[in-house]
């Protein structure tokens, strides 16, 4: 293990990462919001940091392992929601401790969008606008976007690339450079945002709640500059725009990629987890607004409104609201819970297991169920024409074993803290999947439970960001061995 590389890599993203402070401090300029002091106080600790970690090791050059790329980005996550925590803090407005502030900082880097905060409508602008920054920022992921300097500094990033792209693929490569690579997801990330900030600001926002709502939906992070979310705007249009951006966003971006460069959608047409997501959420969608329609609590437009939107925030794990959902009748609080659990497709910005993951375990459970009729028979599984190896699935089960045994680890020692199993299970399934709200105690905002819950679910969220294994790999014994 290269500690004195990883100590560099360490301090110089820690220096660029002070420097997405010196936004909000100019919004807190603009808007006299009197929040300047914090940020500039922030900007200071964490440039100082970011150099007294680089400034000794600087000339290290050391080629970077594998082992390395995992300890770098999961190190990252955790200093990054640290010094991320500073604003928060310093800033009178609000009041935050300190596992509030950090609860909060590692659910916008992690894009979950729970919140400990209420009163968003009379918080500063520059604290609002720096939490929707946050999610921005973890959306694309801040290491993927570093990995475009870093071969200025003499070390290739393909390492890191692997450990943070989401999803269970990350040999694959859209061009021939890591450097190129990030770019153009990078590129891709902020076309997106740009044209859903245009978007929401035609269709009735401020330029501010615009930018802001534009940070959190492409990220399908959830945080909103209002208490009552996107439900604030009252706005139909402002809900199809929101709906059609957290669909694009929960697309694996490699196909936004190629789509860009040949200007043609047919390989959202032909690739199969697009489908299979596509095909969930519009089936899940019917399931929820017939529900709501037949239950009498919305008529045909509202419900089909309400329907729509509310499902393709919760199973892309965005978690906007309109509505408080887990108020609806029957089980449609727990089937948009459970919608979760898909998320997002592979290599988007979506959280949850991925739909690829799910879509492989349920072919191999019709596989199973055909070969127990034709015992016989050589049942290849296959996505779309090509034929999935064994491996690839055993670490899809693999990766359903892990993150359920994680779950239920989780769920056992937040009920331990003193919350009820309605609250505690959907807190873990909106912390693991990057989700946000929940239910009972958990369903407005986690401001009232206790301080060792929310540091149990700041690893959950981390630990769900990461997607598992990066992070539970740091806590084996040979992971260490020389």
């Amino acid at each position: 293990m290269h500690f004195s590389l990883i100590f560099r890599i360490l301090g110089m993203l820690l220096m660029v990462f002070s420097f997405t402070l010196v936004t909000p401090l100019i919004v807190s300029f603009l808007f006299d919001d009197g929040a300047y002091p914090a940020f500039l106080l922030a900007f200071a600790i964490t440039v100082i940091c970011g150099a007294l970690m680089w400034m000794p090791v600087a000339k290290q050059k050391k080629e970077l392992r594998t082992r390395d790329g995992f300890l770098i980005t999961s190190l990252f996550w955790v200093v990054l929601g640290l010094f991320g925590a500073l604003p928060f803090i310093l800033s009178p407005h609000p009041e935050l401790s300190i596992s509030d502030a950090v609860f909060e900082s590692l659910s916008g880097l992690t894009t979950t969008g729970a919140t400990v905060i209420t009163g968003l409508d009379d918080l500063p602008k520059s604290i609002l606008f720096y939490r929707q920054q946050l999610q921005w920022l973890g959306g694309i992921g801040i290491i993927v976007i570093a990995v475009a300097i870093l071969p200025m500094l003499g070390i290739g990033g393909m390492q890191l690339y692997r450990a943070e792209a989401p999803g269970p693929v990350k040999d694959s490569k859209l061009t021939p450079r890591i450097t190129e690579t990030a770019k153009a997801l990078f590129l891709i990330y902020v076309l997106l945002t740009v044209s859903c900030g245009l978007a929401y600001w035609f269709a009735g926002m401020t330029g501010f709640d615009a930018i802001c709502h534009a940070f959190s939906t492409v990220a399908i992070g959830g945080f909103s500059t209002h208490d009552a979310s996107i439900g604030y705007f009252d706005s139909p249009a402002i809900m199809l725009i929101a709906s059609l951006y957290m669909m694009v966003a929960g697309i694996n971006f490699a196909l936004h990629f190629y789509a860009l460069r040949q200007r043609s959608f047919i390989h959202y047409k032909i690739d199969s987890e697009s489908r299979f997501y596509a095909y969930t959420i519009f089936f899940a969608v019917i399931i929820v607004a017939g529900s709501l329609i037949g239950t009498g609590s919305y008529d045909i437009t509202d419900g089909l409104l309400h329907g729509l939107f509310q499902t393709v925030s919760i199973a892309t794990t965005a978690g906007f609201a309109t509505a408080d959902f887990s108020l609806w009748p029957s089980f449609l609080p727990i089937l948009l819970l459970f919608l979760s659990f898909m998320g997002g497709c592979g290599g988007s910005t979506g959280g949850g297991m991925k739909a690829v993951r799910i879509m492989l375990i349920s072919k191999q459970g019709v596989r199973e169920l055909s070969q127990l009729i034709h015992p016989n028979a050589v049942i290849p599984l296959k996505v779309g024409n090509r034929r999935v190896e064994a491996k690839v699935v055993s670490a899809v089960w693999s990766f359903f074993a892990v993150y359920m045994f994680s779950f239920i680890v989780i769920l056992i020692l937040l009920m331990a803290t003193g919350l009820d199993y309605i609250t505690a299970f959907s807190a873990v399934v909106a912390s693991m999947n990057n989700l946000g709200p929940g239910l009972g105690d958990v369903s407005a905002h986690y401001g009232n439970i206790t301080d060792p819950a929310k540091w149990i679910l700041c690893f959950s969220m981390l630990l769900g960001r990461l997607e598992v294994f990066t992070l539970l790999v740091l806590f084996t014994p040979t992971f260490w061995r020389q």
